[in-house]
């Protein structure tokens, strides 16, 4: 590579690097994708029952998809049973509802766990939701050392931006670092936590307060697993992320970028990572929910696949495509196809796997990588300098400068200074309509009944002694995974679980 040379004649070759070589601007791998090794293909998916669930991802994967990403719905994000009353209404909604060891299993009937990853969306319950995975994995034969994939166990952004929070901040943060020391030692090979830039773009952020409070976030858990004395090297090196990709293709490539050289200075100057692995960002993207529309939904495709594109030039570790119907409902089979054809269509199409980092060098990538990480910076000091993340998010610093970057977006959508084709210009006076995906209203009232029948039969004097211990042990400074495999062992639901929790800790009110 030829060494460049900025303005004041200094060499610039440490900043930029080379692909694989820190501060990994350029890749975290020295080839990438250049000989076959391809981001992961994930198609997030969960909607209804599990049997419904199951259904959709043996499709996926005998049409190409080279890894499982499972959305729950929103009782079972809250630690709720089907038959809690506040999850009237909402079973199976918006992902799968999961309450028991039977759920999981059903799940993944016909799914070998020892030959798939998996990356779970579940942050309050993360641990709960693991353990129930690791149970089934043992089931089938697979030792958790064989396991791999992702839990997203980001309890901060959830603060943040979604509120699908469960426990106040600390005993929270606790349930996080518990999963990194019980998996750096039974699970090595699992991403403990997926710290989330996602839902903070998707709350209105810009590209910089993306990175920026993503990286906050992270600095907060890399020291709440300090405190907990874990050593640096044994849980960082499967710290992951993930990141929004939106319409902007060269600023989104720069921003993976900026994120990746940031994360690497960190880590490497901050906290004194000597692992490489600690200081690598390892991400997964998702294209813009945000970005889709209702009207003329068939141009979601096209926004899609450029969203792709430049989450693949950007560098991305694993990759999810929406499909063209998700600003009216769940994908249908056709087009959640669509949407994965788009990744193999980039993948085995279009070239941009010759090359790592094919836009490297370019005078604008560069610019606008240098400038996004400075504008990054400046806000993680902002941060820093009220506390860390769990400060400026009890502040509301966080949220305020989220609120006023999307009060800004949707003014200019709404003057017309920024063009939404097919919403304020280019619009059709008849829209044509797309199939929807139909969700069944039987779901609800056969979850319920399965519970129900799933707690018949149980041996309640081993049931309530698993959850004595775990009361016990949330009320000490045990690591609470092996009290929480021990309970769904004795077949306690998800809602029992949590509710011990919540009886120990009580719930945050934001």
């Amino acid at each position: 590579m030829t060494v460049t040379k900025d303005t004041t004649g200094g060499a610039t070759e440490d900043k930029l690097g080379r692909p694989g070589a820190y501060p990994y601007t350029r890749g975290i791998y020295p080839e990438m994708y250049a000989k076959g090794r391809l981001w992961t293909m994930r198609q997030y998916a969960g909607f209804g029952s599990a049997e419904e669930s199951n259904a959709r991802y043996r499709y996926l994967l005998s049409q190409g998809t080279t890894g499982l990403s499972v959305a729950f719905d929103l009782p079972t994000q809250l630690g709720l049973d089907p038959d809690h009353p506040l999850a009237r209404g909402e079973v199976g909604k918006v992902g799968v509802s999961i309450a028991t060891l039977d759920d999981m299993r059903t799940l993944f009937r016909d799914i070998p766990l020892g030959e798939v990853t998996t990356s779970m969306t579940i942050n309050a319950p993360a641990m709960m939701l693991l353990a129930l995975y690791i149970l089934v994995a043992e089931e089938q034969g697979v030792a958790s050392e064989r396991l791999g994939g992702t839990v997203q166990n980001d309890i901060l952004k959830e603060y943040i931006a979604r509120g699908t929070y469960i426990y106040p901040p600390e005993p929270s943060m606790r349930l996080i670092t518990d999963t990194f020391a019980f998996c750096a030692k039974r699970v090595p090979s699992w991403n403990t936590i997926s710290i989330s830039g996602y839902h903070i773009r998707e709350a209105g952020a810009t590209a910089a307060q993306e990175i920026a409070f993503t990286l906050a976030n992270a600095k907060a858990y890399v020291r709440a697993a300090l405190e907990r004395g874990l050593a640096l090297d044994t849980f960082a090196p499967r710290l992951s992320f993930f990141f929004a990709c939106h319409n902007d293709i060269f600023e989104e490539v720069a921003k993976f970028r900026a994120a990746r050289r940031l994360w690497a200075r960190v880590m490497k100057g901050e906290f004194g990572a000597q692992n490489p692995k600690s200081q690598m960002l390892r991400f997964h993207t998702q294209t813009g929910g945000s970005t889709l529309t209702a009207q003329q939904p068939e141009n979601n495709i096209v926004r899609t696949a450029y969203q792709a594109l430049a989450a693949v030039l950007g560098g991305t570790q694993s990759l999810h495509t929406n499909a063209l119907d998700e600003a009216l409902g769940l994908p249908t089979d056709r087009s959640a196809r669509i949407a994965l054809r788009t990744q193999q269509i980039l993948a085995y199409e279009s070239g941009v796997t010759r090359e790592p980092d094919p836009l490297g060098g370019s005078f604008l990538v560069e610019r606008l990588t240098d400038e996004l990480e400075a504008e990054a910076e400046a806000l993680i000091a902002r941060v820093e300098d009220l506390g860390g993340s769990v400060r400026a998010i009890e502040a509301g610093f966080i949220q305020e400068e989220i609120e006023e970057a999307a009060f800004r977006f949707q003014r200019e959508v709404e003057t017309g200074e920024r063009v939404v084709v097919g919403v304020n210009r280019f619009r059709l006076e008849q829209e044509e309509g797309v199939p929807i995906q139909q969700l069944s209203a039987e779901t609800e009232g056969r979850r319920v009944e399965e519970v129900r029948r799933y707690r018949e039969g149980r041996d309640d004097a081993r049931l309530e002694a698993a959850l004595r211990a775990l009361a016990g042990a949330a009320a000490g400074d045990e690591n609470l995974f092996p009290f929480v495999l021990d309970a769904f062992r004795a077949k306690a639901t998800l809602g029992e679980v949590c509710g011990v929790l919540r009886r120990v800790w009580g719930e945050y009110r934001g």
